[in-house]
């Protein structure tokens, strides 16, 4: 039986929308950027310096509000915004079919943290890996070097934490917004549409982690990011709840800013290398163990949670008259 949504839309249907919406959030987030980057440079300014200055404008310590204002609603029309539209246009209002249901325990989050914290630290050898390889393509490593200054100046730009006004402001916008609006798209929409779609749950995990690298732009930290991307595609698919993977996104990314925020009142210069320790390879081996252990973990206590939200789908889908092959011990 062909996969439809609640709406009726067929699997490449509901791509196509997605991408659309994609499309126009993207065109939105810049039209949003470029509003406030208006903001920080004369408008006498010729054309084509204009993008320039506003770069070199958002970097300044006194520019800091407007700069992280830019950060939250670009990603918030990029990411956030074409997730949603999707929804209600595929599947209608009701929030599950982008993975929020009340079937959830407090284990999950804090297993779904440490498994997180943990494949960051798997991660981090990637990033020595990559620079090694790439260094043998001196036009693709120029160009991640780039990409790299780029994000360190923004990172410093947003990091700029000297009060606790600040912390909480940036715990705010640099540690819950991203990992809610960044869930909600890969996971919520991305990975439940290939997923119910070409019923090949690794491809799918696979192919949003991918994605989900691909749009942070960084050539360096690819494959780094693809992995993390993997390991929380891989914790909704045991999970189903969309809410596991934003709390314990937003831990992770809260342990990144009290960091940034240490720093920031101990040191006079912030340095990101410093943010993430060296690890041995026998040290990546150790962490890979253990995150295996906390996945066994986390499926065992996801189970019967997972086993409530399989039925309630196959209840959403009756109500709706569009029933797909469900498993028939519901457990899967």
């Amino acid at each position: 039986m062909e996969y439809r949504s609640v709406k009726g839309y067929t699997g490449w249907g509901q791509l196509g929308i997605l991408l659309v919406f994609l499309g126009a959030g993207f065109i939105l987030a810049a039209g949003v950027q470029l509003i406030i980057g208006f903001q920080l440079i004369p408008s006498t300014l010729p054309p084509d310096k204009m993008g320039d200055a506003m770069i070199k404008a958002m970097m300044l310590p006194e520019n800091v509000t407007a700069a992280r204002l830019s950060q939250v609603l670009g990603t918030f029309c990029l990411l956030f915004l074409p997730a949603l539209f999707f929804q209600v246009i595929c599947h209608g209002k009701n929030k599950f079919w982008l993975g929020f249901n009340k079937h959830i325990n407090p284990a999950q989050i804090i297993l779904g943290f440490f498994i997180i914290f943990l494949a960051n630290v798997i991660a981090n050898p990637l990033a020595d890996l990559s620079k090694s390889i790439l260094f043998y393509f001196p036009d693709l490593y120029a160009i991640g070097e780039k990409m790299e200054l780029a994000y360190t100046e923004q990172v410093m730009a947003l990091s700029n934490l000297k009060s606790w006004g600040e912390f909480v402001m940036a715990i705010v916008i640099m540690a819950f917004f991203p990992a809610l609006f960044e869930e909600i798209f890969f996971r919520g929409a991305v990975q439940n549409l290939l997923e119910r779609w070409w019923q090949k749950p690794l491809l799918a995990i696979i192919a949003t982690s991918l994605l989900f690298s691909l749009i942070h732009m960084s050539v360096f930290l690819f494959l780094s990011r693809a992995l993390l991307g993997f390991v929380l595609g891989l914790m909704y698919q045991r999970s189903k709840n969309i809410w596991v993977n934003i709390i314990a996104h937003f831990l992770n990314n809260t342990v990144a800013v009290i960091q940034l925020f240490w720093i920031s009142r101990h040191s006079e210069k912030v340095e990101l290398d410093k943010l993430d320790p060296k690890v041995p390879i026998w040290g990546g081996l150790v962490a890979v163990v253990i995150t295996l252990g906390l996945f066994l973990l986390f499926e065992k206590v996801s189970f019967k949670k997972r086993r409530q939200i399989a039925f309630e789908e196959h209840d959403l889908l009756e109500q709706a008259g569009i029933l797909h092959d469900f498993p028939s011990d519901k457990n899967t």
